[in-house]
């Protein structure tokens, strides 16, 4: 890592009330002293202090606050000086180029939240926590990426690993010494480790379709018949008018989609066209793409017409989606009652009953249980490939066992799998995938 002293604009371009500039380095208080107004250099850590920005003329270019943080208690473990000063292009370039001219230079992507993972205040799971939390779209989204940054992953695989580097630790005393007496672990010992560690493994590989809801939202395709309300559905829940309504069938011809966030709960929502036979060329193409999105839909909310009750075309979309995770609505019981129904009455225009509805797509997607295991839940495909690895690799070794091998054999698969636990936290992983993943961040972070 380099020795340099890095600075950027931490906070997003364009006009605001304030804009911070980060400086951090072992000059950092140094270069900040030469542009400031006051006095920094027997400045304590963690104080707050008033005063000017000037360039080499001399020239005050803003007024600003200067924090002085110094190592090892700061975000990057290096001293660290944060410059409030007022938003705009104009005035937070100026300081930002009187900083580097007074000997920093412009940080890379991501160079910050680096130096934190290189110095050790954080592990890489976490680093990409922090990206995660910058790109959250949604509250469950962001409360996992918290949990994740605060170590609740980390300790869990590591928690994992730990295990299989004690049990190999132990082994390769059975592999050097194999005529001694000195080792305590039996072929049995190693099998329930390793099965142990895969089964926790395998759990972390299952929270992963969670993980994709979490981050992505869950999918909801809304289908029926033309005409039933399912774009009124829609625009309820986006809250505002993003697809076309009116008394004529079959105005939908495409698919509308909109994420939303209902009481929390991240969506996809599909409007979807009436599905129906027709002999329209158009509308046809519409209605078959209506039914590839009920198959890759994660929930599919059958909208019925109250008014009219229950027909023929009813009938056959809800046996076309019986085999779906589905919710059906009763629509438009602000004009008719809806009797007996198997679903939940609903009105889109006046939005009676649609907390029912938000109520039951977390219950179909088990939404309790994610938000439990915040933090645990796999968000991300990368740390995805390399459990899958490890727990290929626990595999490998519990049929070598099977097989009758020697324990350097089955020592081999068992490195293997805490190398790929080892990447998810930064502790194997090669030099390219770490400036893969910071290359992602935007300067300042």
């Amino acid at each position: 890592m380099s020795n340099r002293t890095i600075a950027a604009i931490s906070t997003p371009q364009g006009t605001g009330g304030i804009a911070l500039i980060r400086v951090s380095g072992g000059d950092a208080v140094k270069i900040a002293d030469s542009v400031f107004t006051g006095d920094l250099s027997a400045a304590a850590s963690h104080t707050i202090h008033y005063g000017y920005i000037k360039n080499k003329k001399g020239e005050r270019l803003d007024e600003v606050l200067v924090t002085v943080m110094l190592a090892p208690k700061t975000f990057t473990r290096e001293d660290t000086v944060e410059i409030s000063c007022h938003g705009g292009s104009a005035s937070t370039r100026a300081v930002l180029n009187a900083v580097i001219e007074a000997g920093a230079f412009p940080a890379e992507p991501g160079e910050f939240t680096k130096r934190a993972f290189i110095n050790g205040r954080i592990d890489l799971s976490q680093a990409e926590a922090v990206i995660d939390i910058i790109n959250a779209k949604n509250e469950l989204s962001r409360r996992n990426a918290v949990a994740q940054l605060g170590g609740t992953l980390s300790k869990e695989i590591k928690s994992v690993r730990d295990e299989l580097v004690h049990l190999s630790a132990q082994m390769q005393v059975l592999i050097d010494y194999p005529d001694e007496d000195l080792a305590d672990v039996t072929k049995e010992d190693i099998e329930a480790v390793c099965g142990g560690c895969a089964a926790r493994v395998a759990r972390l590989i299952d929270s992963a379709d969670s993980g994709r809801i979490i981050k992505e939202g869950i999918r909801c395709a809304i289908v029926g018949k033309p005409n039933v309300g399912k774009s009124s559905i829609l625009n309820y829940l986006a809250g505002e008018e993003r697809a076309i309504v009116t008394d004529v069938a079959g105005t939908t011809r495409d698919v509308i989609e909109e994420s939303v966030s209902v009481n929390g709960i991240p969506l996809v929502l599909s409007d979807t066209a009436g599905i129906r036979d027709t002999d329209d060329t158009v509308e046809k193409i519409g209605v078959e793409k209506s039914r590839r999105y009920i198959d890759s839909a994660d929930i599919v909310i059958v909208v019925i017409d109250t008014a009219s009750g229950i027909d023929a075309e009813d009938e056959a979309i809800l046996e076309a989606t019986s085999d779906k995770k589905r919710i059906v609505l009763y629509n438009k019981i602000d004009i008719a009652d809806a009797e007996d129904t198997d679903g939940i009455a609903v009105s889109a225009v006046t939005g009676e009953g649609m907390n029912g509805l938000a109520d039951e797509i977390s219950r179909l997607c088990g939404l309790d249980e994610i938000q439990s295991e915040n933090g645990t839940v796999i968000t991300n495909m990368r740390h995805k490939a390399a459990l899958i690895g490890a727990r290929d690799a626990l595999a490998r070794s519990a049929d070598a066992l099977r097989a009758g091998m020697p324990e350097d054999i089955v020592s081999i698969d068992i490195a293997a799998a805490m190398d790929a636990l080892g990447e998810i936290t930064g502790e194997t992983v090669r030099d390219s995938v770490v400036a893969d993943i910071f290359s992602n961040f935007c300067v300042g972070k």
